[in-house]
């Protein structure tokens, strides 16, 4: 059994995975495994990765016929992995030498805490960005769950086994659901700690997260496996009420971003994201939401009038457009 587990999920990642496996191989901390699965790659990916585990045995690598996408190939590693903690390192970011020494040394000497913050650093083409965290020493499960709501902390971090085991990646959706499990692992924690390693986590701002893409209305459907999940496990309602308000939230931005960006979806594309938008409008419960919200102009449901809702949006975010311009 090692100290650590590392997932690495890797598709056509060949012009950055060098930098990500050498910052692994370099760690103060030598007692890990790193479990890398080539999620279908069509490039020298799956090369490079056994290249490394040619040279270092505690890398192991596998293989997948097909692309299912990071939070699947992620599963596959956790399935194999036996380590006392775990943590993913994406394929084209990397670690700082002493990263897995310093979030293993909180785990260590803090029994009740489950999960432990990296430092991050966002990487541009121009420029780093460090994350703010809050200043904290320790918070409650439900202390981080909210605050990963709004994403006051970020979701790199390393967590014990066992929960992260109790808990796999949601694969619901190929982007977005796999944050359903960083505030799932929040909640369920009994301290979320910060430790001082870094994590370098690379933008690009060509990907689904930050392009035009039709995938970006599986958000909605993420956030529906998130709630789903909550009422499963008999989550307070206190957190469930603000679960609701946060799905709300995130409908109304979707509709910023189709009313922004319709035009560059193909037709149909665009007629799907106003369906996924017209059915989560209808699923959210409005009863859960606070009245200065359902007040608030842009924001109000109209329920059960999807074209007053709509006209509503159209409006708002058409004078939001011209107030921009001026």
């Amino acid at each position: 059994m090692h100290k650590v587990a590392v997932l690495i999920a890797a598709y056509n990642a060949e012009k950055y995975l060098a930098a990500c496996m050498d910052s692994l191989l370099s760690q103060t901390m030598t007692d890990f495994e790193a479990i890398c699965v080539d999620d279908g790659s069509t490039d020298t990916t799956y090369q490079i990765l056994q290249q490394y585990a040619g040279k270092d045995d505690r890398v192991r690598v596998v293989r997948l016929e097909e692309n299912g996408g990071q939070a699947a190939a992620r599963n596959v590693a956790l399935e194999m992995s036996d380590s006392e903690y775990v943590c993913m390192l994406d394929s084209d970011d990397w670690l700082s030498d002493d990263a897995l020494e310093q979030a293993c040394e909180v785990l260590d000497n803090e029994p009740e805490t489950d999960c432990v913050l990296f430092q991050v650093v966002e990487v541009y083409d121009d420029h780093q960005r460090t994350y703010p965290l809050p200043d904290f020493y320790s918070l409650s499960g439900p202390e981080a769950f909210e605050k990963s709501l709004t994403w006051q902390i970020h979701g790199l971090y390393m967590v014990r086994s066992e929960l992260h085991k109790r808990f796999p990646y949601d694969t619901t959706t190929r982007a977005y659901s796999d944050d359903n499990t960083t505030r799932l692992h929040y909640l369920y924690s009994g301290q979320v700690r910060q430790c001082s390693g870094t994590y370098f986590y690379r933008q690009h701002t060509q990907s689904v997260t930050h392009g035009v893409s039709v995938r970006r209305f599986d958000y909605l459907r993420a956030n529906e496996s998130m709630k789903r999940q909550m009422e499963e496990m008999h989550t307070p309602a206190r957190i469930m009420k603000l679960y609701e308000r946060v799905r709300w939230l995130n409908l109304i931005d979707t509709y910023m971003f189709y009313f922004q960006h319709r035009k560059q979806l193909a037709p149909e594309e665009a007629a799907y994201g106003l369906n996924e938008i017209r059915r989560v409008w209808k699923n959210v419960d409005t009863r859960e939401l606070p009245w200065e919200l359902k007040a608030k102009p842009g924001y109000m449901p109209l329920k059960p009038f999807f074209s007053l809702f709509r006209a509503q949006e159209e409006t708002y975010f058409f004078l939001r457009r011209l107030v921009k311009e001026k």
